[in-house]
């Protein structure tokens, strides 16, 4: 994909950008159906209070006789009944199909999403992408919801209304054509100001929520480097800006709202004095006029109506461009169409391997870089920082592919494997481990949902954690925060690691999985990973002299490329690098 994924647009006028968002309705035909002839029926029931009215007038009171007026009263009460009625269903049903097609197309959108490569994320901000689905989803289920529907009934009472109008009186049906054109024209104008202002106050208001939850996020930096302070100013800044933004909005809106108010009530009052004039001279009822009236603002207040709802539809068109965009975003790491079984026992294999991330195609990561890893053996990859060792990991579980050369699993390109199945055969424990909000079971099980007690017992033994979790007041059922604000880092790595044994993987990836942990902890792992070593495959990058020495053999990666391989004794003497790493990193 390019750079622009349609995340930052304004609204689109062209309102057949709606469309994709229609299939969301098709399972929902019968609510639609229920919710339209509601429509269609408080529409008629609204213009019939016109003609209630006028019975009343004319047939009511102008009669003087009582029972005249008791049916007319109760006519005009059984409009209000099946309007009240129809409202109700119209309401609900509309409101209905809103909210489900709104939670539809967030399930959808994440469901996708969730598939796509990291490479996808590092194009498109994670926190945007949230915005989207929570603030887009929003703006359609309120369209959907009640933006439409309303837009469809003020359709028909305009139309309605208007007929009805002429109907009535033909006279004062041109007064009021007459006015149209000056209640339209600020509308207009002023509309395409608010709108615009509308869009600049969302981006404000974005920008503020950004920074608050950046600053919470990292309220410990915050507080470390006592910048409360100046976040404060910076947060004071943002929403003094959202204010003004919103203020401007505000303004422009009132006036909109006054000149129209002013136009409208203008040509009431002629069409008041006309009709007026013509209740005097007999030419028309009083109950007439009293109709009239009633269409006149039916017809008015529909026009308001469709010109707010047309400024929603337009923002709603840019939110579904934007969300469909999301839907249809290609994977760049496609499943096979037939996918190969993968055979045991398992083994890994690098065949003249180049890579370059899709964000900086230019720049070589891997270059070059073929070795062969046997079932059960223990490998460490040693290098400075930024040589390509976590890449590598990234590679083994198919978050990236290749630009040139492959990755074989028993003979098997990657690519040839179901992702389910590269990534199934793998643990992998980060150098900064990720654990998400929740329980310290939900964590543990997160790749083995249905593992035992004694599977889940014997992981945490394995990882050394088993002290420290029976030391917490809830055990397994503690909850630790998000990214597991509430444990220190060697806890939080010591239960990653023990997540990624409890998958029961083919290949244990460890990246400096023993850096955040004390002496003693340390001592275990090492002795967990001893136990480990040819029952599992185990790749480690590591810095520790004690952990490198444990692998069948040393690979020494420096720009992308394998420089040297062998056992510690051997690169000692053999490999310069090596030698330098081991004299100013390993030392014990």
């Amino acid at each position: 994909m390019s750079e622009d994924d349609g995340l930052d647009r304004e609204a689109n006028r062209d309102l057949r950008r709606l469309t994709p968002a229609l299939k969301f309705l098709v399972p929902y035909k019968k609510q639609v159906a229920f919710a339209s002839m509601a429509l269609v029926v408080t529409a008629g029931a609204t213009l019939s209070l016109g003609q209630g009215i006028r019975m009343v007038i004319d047939d009511g009171f102008a009669s003087g006789q009582a029972d005249i007026l008791v049916d007319s009263l109760t006519l005009f009460a059984a409009f209000v009944v099946v309007l009240t009625a129809g409202t109700f269903i119209r309401f609900y049903f509309v409101s209905w199909v809103g909210e489900r097609v709104s939670a539809d197309i967030r399930y959808a959108v994440f469901a996708h999403l969730i598939h796509l490569h990291p490479g996808f994320f590092e194009r498109n901000s994670p926190s945007e992408i949230q915005s989207r689905i929570t603030t887009d989803t929003t703006l359609l289920q309120t369209v959907i919801g009640s933006s439409v529907s309303i837009a469809l009934r003020n359709i028909l009472m305009f139309f309605g209304g208007v007929t009805l109008l002429f109907v009535t009186n033909a006279k004062l049906s041109l007064i009021v054509l007459a006015s149209v054109p000056f209640v339209v024209l600020p509308i207009v104008l002023f509309g395409r100001r608010v709108r615009r202002l509308s869009r600049t106050s969302q981006d404000k208001l974005a920008d503020v929520g950004s920074y608050a939850g950046e600053s919470l996020r990292h309220i410990k930096v915050v507080q470390a480097f006592n910048h409360q302070g100046i976040d404060e100013r910076a947060f004071a800044d943002r929403v003094d800006e959202a204010f003004a933004v919103s203020l401007q909005r505000i303004r422009q809106r009132a006036v909109l709202v006054a000149i129209v108010m002013l136009v409208v009530f203008g040509a009431v009052s002629t069409m008041l004095w006309v009709g007026g004039q013509d209740v005097l001279s007999g030419t028309t009822s009083a109950g007439e006029l009293a109709a009239f009236i009633f269409y006149a603002f039916i017809v008015a207040g529909s026009v308001g109506a469709i010109s707010e709802v047309l400024s929603d539809l337009q923002r709603a068109a840019g939110a579904t461009e934007r969300l469909v965009e999301l839907l249809e975003s290609p994977s760049d790491i496609p499943e096979p169409e037939s996918p190969r079984s993968l055979g045991t026992p398992v083994n890994l294999s690098f065949e003249n391997v180049q890579f370059s991330y899709p964000g900086r195609p230019d720049q070589v990561v891997i270059e070059d870089v073929s070795f062969e890893v046997e079932p059960g053996e223990m490998i460490a990859l040693v290098g400075p920082s930024g040589a390509g060792k976590t890449t590598l990991f990234d590679l083994i579980q198919r978050f990236y592919d290749p630009q040139k050369g492959s990755i074989r699993m028993s003979g098997v390109d990657l690519k040839e494997l179901s992702l389910a199945d590269v990534r199934g055969t793998v643990g992998f424990v980060p150098q900064d481990p990720t654990l998400f909000s929740g329980t310290l079971r939900d964590n543990l099980t997160y790749a083995s949902v249905d593992a035992s007690e004694a599977e889940i017992s014997q992981a945490l033994t394995r990882a050394h954690a088993t002290e420290f979790v029976k030391n917490l007041p809830e055990g397994l059922a503690t909850r630790v925060g998000e990214d597991g604000v509430g444990l220190s880092g060697g806890q939080r790595q010591r239960l990653a690691i023990a997540r990624a044994l409890l998958s029961n993987p083919e290949f244990l990836l460890l990246d400096e999985a023993t850096s955040a942990l004390d002496a003693e902890s340390e001592h275990h792992i090492r002795s967990s990973i001893e136990d480990l070593k040819g029952q599992m495959t185990i790749l480690v990058i590591a810095h520790r002299l004690s952990t490198v020495r444990q692998a069948n053999r040393i690979l020494v990666v420096e720009q992308g490329r394998i420089v040297g391989c062998g056992s510690h004794e051997a690169l000692l003497s053999s490999n310069t690098l090596y030698a330098r790493f081991a004299e100013m990193q390993f030392a014990a």
